[in-house]
């Protein structure tokens, strides 16, 4: 390498930057700390609500599916120029104040009413809104079908009139013997309570698990499966679903099966 130019004798001053493969380093290392980090607060947040090992463990499968794709939607807006501010929005008079509409302060939202055919998606991080719904509309379908890791209480249903499917294997079962069951054992446990007269209200919230232990196009078909069965039998489907779960391509595959999403 030539020796820097001089200018009337006097040598260029020593640059403060440092060199390409420092730079490129540091850069490297930045980056991997925030990702640790912002891993080390997701899992954090999952266990302070509550979630236990085994839907950590779900979570965590599902977002690492999804990683790949998460780092390229990254990289490509890094390297997109950046938006012109829209100036048109900023000089246009304030739009009026809308009405409120929704419940009144301190006053619960009435429960969704299932009637028979109707199949609802309710997107929350854990089964709360849709195990309203379940015991508000309960006691309105001749029998009561629940395939979940714990089952939620129903009162009102007599224990003759309820199905338990649970899934999840031994560790979320009440009986010791009892393994972990496939999408289609589930399917041919629903056909009776759905087939026979006056139908039954079928609530699902472990969709999570089952897109994990199956993959997620058996459990996509599972749930086309009982949106069709629950309109052909004049049964009801109600699902809890975390949206966090999924990329949001599939979440939008699931949303469109169903009839109303909440």
């Amino acid at each position: 390498m030539s020796a820097p130019e001089r200018r009337n004798g006097i040598p260029p001053a020593p640059s403060n930057e440092p060199p390409a493969d420092e730079e490129y380093a540091r850069a490297y290392a930045a980056g991997y700390e925030e990702g640790v980090r912002g891993a080390l607060r997701e899992t954090l947040e999952h266990i302070s609500r509550g979630h236990t090992p085994q839907e950590v463990r779900m979570l965590t499968a599902s977002r690492l599916a999804r990683l790949s794709e998460e780092v390229e939607l990254k990289r490509k807006s890094l390297l997109a120029p950046p938006r012109r501010p829209a100036w048109g929005s900023l000089l246009r008079p304030p739009a009026p104040a809308r009405q409120w509409t929704g419940p009144i302060a301190g006053r619960a939202a009435p429960a969704a009413r299932l009637i028979p055919g109707t199949t609802l998606l309710v997107r929350e991080e854990r089964p709360s809104r849709a195990v309203e719904i379940l015991r508000a509309n309960a006691p309105s379908f001749a029998r009561v079908a629940l395939v979940s890791m714990r089952p939620p209480e129903v009162p009102g249903v007599a224990k003759e009139h309820r199905l338990d499917i649970l899934v999840g294997g031994p560790s979320g079962a009440r009986d010791p013997g009892q393994g972990a069951v496939t999408p289609g054992e589930i399917s041919g446990r629903l056909r009776e309570p759905t087939e026979s007269p006056g139908g039954a209200l079928v609530y699902v919230d472990a969709l999570e698990y089952l897109a994990t232990e199956h993959t997620l196009e058996t459990t996509l078909k599972f749930v086309n499966w009982l949106v069709t069965q629950a309109q052909e039998t004049g049964s009801a489907l109600l699902v809890s679903f975390d949206p966090r779960s999924l990329d949001i391509r599939d979440v939008s595959r699931l949303e469109r099966a169903f009839e109303t999403v909440l």
